[in-house]
């Protein structure tokens, strides 16, 4: 099989993933019940995977692709409007942290998840013209780094496991 094809297929087969994992968590009840909209972020350990094993520009692609496939099939515009704030600011953020080498995969996980967070903040902060909707973000900051870890513990050995079957280009 050509790498070229090998690629193909890791990309697709991610998007698949992420897809899944994005519905799965749907159906799963509130992290903390007590305040709303916290999640794990389960399809960012696919999106990190992506990042390490390929780059921006594929990680982009997958996370693009999944967002619009999760608004056509479940959501609604505003709900996109969330997603793609917060999964735009921390997968910038993600790959610069990555490329500067400053923190493991999991402190990059760790910014992603906590900048995912930010990135919905600001457009509540915008459509709701309130900023003290700011305030949520200390308990996001708390749960994005919480999830942040678990996921970029999970995504280091995923990672590693992966750089044996698919060629590592960044």
């Amino acid at each position: 099989m050509s790498e070229k094809t090998k690629k193909l297929t890791f990309l697709a087969l991610s998007c698949t993933l992420a897809l899944m994992l994005s519905y799965i968590e749907s159906l799963l009840p509130p992290v903390v019940t007590s305040v709303p909209g916290i999640k794990m972020g389960l399809a960012n350990l696919v999106i990190i995977t992506v990042l390490y094993l390929y780059g921006l520009k594929e990680a982009a692609a997958v996370s693009l692709l999944r967002l619009v496939m999760t608004f056509l099939l479940f959501g609604n515009p505003l709900t996109a409007l969330y997603s793609l704030a917060g999964a735009v600011i921390s997968l910038l953020a993600m790959a610069l942290f990555k490329r500067l080498r400053l923190f493991s995969t999991v402190g990059v996980s760790v910014t992603g998840g906590v900048l995912h967070n930010l990135g919905q903040i600001l457009v509540a902060i915008v459509l709701f013209d309130s900023l003290s909707i700011g305030y949520y973000m200390l308990i996001l900051t708390l749960t994005g780094t919480l999830a942040g870890a678990l996921i970029g513990i999970t995504a280091s050995f995923l990672i590693k496991r992966l750089e044996n079957v698919y060629k590592h280009h960044s």
